[in-house]
């Protein structure tokens, strides 16, 4: 069933819930008009198998492609049926590619070609000021949240705890790198916005200056909010995710290089970046922080399907369930 909702005219700046889908399964699509961005944002949200009760909410983002390709959370992982049993809503935005989900300073005309929008990219606005109203207000939740996200998104959530510390209850960082202003931290994310054809200097303005730094959880770990928290990363070595006969590789060789050669090098360099950040954190005695090292692993997918499958019982409790 399709809802197509007209647009409110009580407040002009407030976003709006443009559309409304179900697909089968407990899945329904959605679209939310973004004031700070003015473009509607796709939105996949798994509903609880009981809809009568309210539930909380988990954000769960993507990685670089942002939904915008075809590695996302439903297509490569088994979250779908992990969550159908739980009496939680999960809000999956479908855009936000390469944008690391923040406040850019400048639009940025080459990801506004790649992925042919208005090049607006507000994404901390949207999903801490704009968004949470709509899926309270759609879905008559407990108002009550976490969030998560994978490499690109690794960095993001722990920003966004930071930025808004009262709207989350509890943050999982699955291979992030929390170190925005470090040469490798800036090395990784200049790499990643360049795949979008984007600019980094539109971001946070020139790399090193005062808006990396503003956005570097390592430098600012002692603002991260004392909730429960869970960041894991991978040694960058080959593990049992890596062969041929991973449902995620699917025998293909191509894949399986590019997964060790490509993954392999990304993970370990956030592996890095989650190290220095542990250390950090005990420095400061942060007791609410559990860090899951693995001896093995690469930047892929089925790796991340396990940290959600482990960090699941932490998020739950926090929020409640």
């Amino acid at each position: 069933m399709l809802w197509v909702l007209a647009a409110p005219t009580a407040s002009a700046s407030a976003a709006w819930l443009v559309s409304r889908t179900s697909k089968p399964g407990q899945l329904v699509e959605i679209s939310v008009y973004s004031p700070s961005m003015d473009r509607a944002i796709p939105l996949q949200v798994l509903r609880p198998r009981n809809t009568d009760l309210p539930a909380p909410t988990l954000y769960l983002l993507n990685g670089a492609g942002g939904g915008q390709d075809a590695a996302t959370w439903l297509a490569r992982t088994d979250a779908a049926a992990f969550f159908a049993d739980k009496q939680v809503n999960v809000v999956i935005p479908m855009e936000g590619a390469f944008s690391y989900y923040t406040d850019w300073q400048q639009v940025d005309e080459g990801l506004a070609a790649k992925l042919g929008n208005n090049g607006k990219n507000m994404w901390s606005t949207f999903l801490t000021e704009e968004l949470p109203p709509v899926i309270d207000a759609a879905f008559a939740t407990t108002r009550v949240n976490a969030i998560a996200g994978i490499s690109m998104a690794g960095t993001s959530v722990l920003d966004l705890a930071i930025t808004s510390p009262e709207l989350y209850r509890s943050v999982a960082a699955y291979s992030g790198c929390a170190m925005t202003s470090d040469p490798i931290g800036q090395a990784i994310i200049t790499l990643v916005i360049s795949l979008g054809k984007g600019n980094a200097k539109n971001m946070w303005g020139p790399t090193g200056g005062d808006g990396w730094r503003e956005h570097d959880p390592y430098l600012h770990a002692d603002r991260l909010p004392n909730i429960p928290m869970y960041i894991s990363s991978g040694s960058g070595l080959p593990g049992m995710h890596d062969t041929l006969a991973d449902p995620s590789v699917s025998e293909d060789t191509r894949l399986l290089a590019n997964q060790v050669i490509l993954g392999g090098g990304i993970e370990s360099a956030t592996n890095y970046c989650t190290a220095e950040l542990a250390e950090r954190t005990h420095e400061l005695g942060r007791t609410n922080i559990t860090y899951d090292f693995r001896s093995v692993g690469t930047h892929s997918w089925s790796y991340w399907q396990d940290d959600l499958h482990k960090s699941w019982p932490m998020l739950a409790a926090a929020i409640g369930l």
